[in-house]
């Protein structure tokens, strides 16, 4: 098990319908939040038992799948979901919450059995992902209860640093979904991902870097026993579909005059995780 990291101290499964109970409930108010991360996956990958036994792997042998319930939300809700945490018992990290204003807050269970973080309108990690900023008016109701598989995707690609856990969870995303240029249940919006990077050189560096990695991540997996050749081969197959996706989207002037200085400036933000 990874030092440093805390995990949740509840079985896989009620730790999911907690949240997912605590999502319905907002939503009964009128409040948009969706899962981000690891639960994400795990969420859209669901229906598939395969895909849940691939994605145990993510942080080895016996470790527990969760660390926290990350959330996206929109800024224009802000208040009101600051109420209904605190209405609920949750206790909000202050310090936190002043440091990163409008962008995030940090909420801790009533009986210290997880934390709660927050984003609003989009992650700002290695690179931008948008969700919009007000109800009607964004991306966030496109899913339910975990934020759609396309920008679950992009989540993951975004990340400069990416690991062996990240490497995983875009494995199990191409295996349980299919590619389109659409965004809906079990698919993934080639179309949308190529265009977002087709306007920000950096994130689409990284994005293609990343999903290079993916395939070398599978094929390490077969030599572990962990996948199956076949499956391999359709990870492999549905990366390549998206890499053609994206070479293929004409590029914005934007992205052209970034392309020119190339890696010679820095291309992404350094992220320091926050100690809790």
């Amino acid at each position: 098990m990874p030092e440093g990291i805390h995990f949740v101290e509840m079985d896989e499964e009620s730790f999911v319908r907690e949240c997912v109970d605590l999502l319905k409930r907002a939503q009964e108010k009128g409040i948009i939040m969706r899962i981000l991360g690891a639960m994400a996956v795990y969420i859209h990958s669901s229906n598939n038992s395969r895909c849940k036994e691939i994605h145990r792997v993510r942080f080895g042998e016996g470790a527990p799948m969760f660390t926290d319930l990350d959330l996206m939300a929109y800024g224009k809700q802000m208040n009101d979901i600051k109420k209904f945490f605190e209405s609920l018992g949750y206790k909000p990290d202050r310090m936190i919450n002043i440091l990163f204003p409008g962008k995030r807050l940090i909420y801790y269970h009533p009986e210290g059995k997880y934390h709660i973080d927050v984003f609003f309108n989009k992650l700002e990690f290695s690179h931008d992902v948008p969700f919009g900023e007000a109800p009607g008016k964004g991306r966030l109701e496109l899913s339910f209860p975990a934020i759609s598989p396309t920008d679950v995707v992009l989540e993951k690609l975004q990340i400069h640093h990416i690991n062996r856990k990240d490497l995983v969870d875009l494995i199990v995303m191409f295996l349980s979904h299919e590619l389109s240029d659409k965004d809906g249940d079990g698919l993934i919006n080639r179309k949308y991902i190529a265009r977002l990077l087709a306007d920000d050189w950096g994130f689409w560096y990284d994005a293609r870097e990343n999903l290079e990695k993916v395939k070398k991540m599978a094929s390490s997996l077969v030599k572990e026993g962990v996948l199956k050749e076949d499956e391999a081969q359709t990870v492999v197959k549905k990366v390549d579909e998206l890499i053609k996706a994206i070479d293929e989207e004409p590029k914005t002037k934007k992205w052209e005059k970034r392309a020119k200085k190339g890696t010679s400036e820095k291309w992404y933000r350094e992220v320091d995780e926050i100690v809790r």
